[in-house]
């Protein structure tokens, strides 16, 4: 095997060659060194905000409104990590109030609920942030918590607007105007196939 010995400008390009690469190489991992990642932060990755008041979780929660002082309904999910059942109460502008229970060791999907959790004021125009007061009664912990307040002009939440018809339902520009009404000629008496 031979081998060739380098000369001064082969073990000069070769030193170059390394220092370029170390440095290289600190630019990219410093980059993380002074950026936080952001795998290590927890975020709402959704359309609403997320916190936790003692032993209940909040997330994707939501305030839906056609307006600033309309009425303003909270949708989102409660999870209860306690193994007893609690009550969450929300508290937001000009002295609006509603509870919400959750069952130990479940959650209640606001979304889906019967027993709506409506606001009487939505506090902030649609688009907007507004501070609830969250209170867990089990423990006394509240927290104020930022809810964006969003309207019915994006579709998945124009169903949870106070006030509005649920889907598959007629809305109010489906119903009968005047002119498709009945007039005094047509309903005047009931012909015996017409059964009340």
């Amino acid at each position: 095997m031979r081998f060739t010995a380098m000369n001064r400008g082969q073990h000069g390009k070769l030193a170059m060659a390394a220092a370029a690469l170390s440095v290289g190489l600190l630019a990219l991992t410093g980059c993380s060194y002074i950026n936080a990642q952001q795998t290590s932060e927890q975020y709402a990755a959704s359309d609403g905000t997320r916190s936790d008041v003692g032993p209940l979780q909040l997330r994707n929660m939501l305030i839906v409104a056609s307006g600033e002082n309309q009425p303003g309904r909270l949708i989102g999910a409660v999870y209860n990590s306690s193994s007893k059942d609690v009550k969450l109460t929300l508290n937001g502008a000009e002295g609006s109030q509603t509870e919400v229970s959750v069952k130990k060791n479940s959650y209640t999907l606001l979304n889906n609920s019967a027993d709506e959790a409506i606001l009487s004021t939505a506090g902030a125009k649609p688009g907007a942030v507004v501070d609830v007061k969250a209170t867990e009664d089990g423990t006394n912990v509240n927290k104020t918590v930022k809810i964006p307040v969003v309207d019915g002009t994006l579709k998945e939440y124009a169903q949870y607007v106070p006030g509005a018809s649920p889907s598959g339902t007629a809305s109010p520009s489906d119903s009968a105007t005047p002119s498709e009404s009945a007039t005094p000629s047509e309903s005047s008496t009931p012909t015996p196939s017409e059964s009340h």
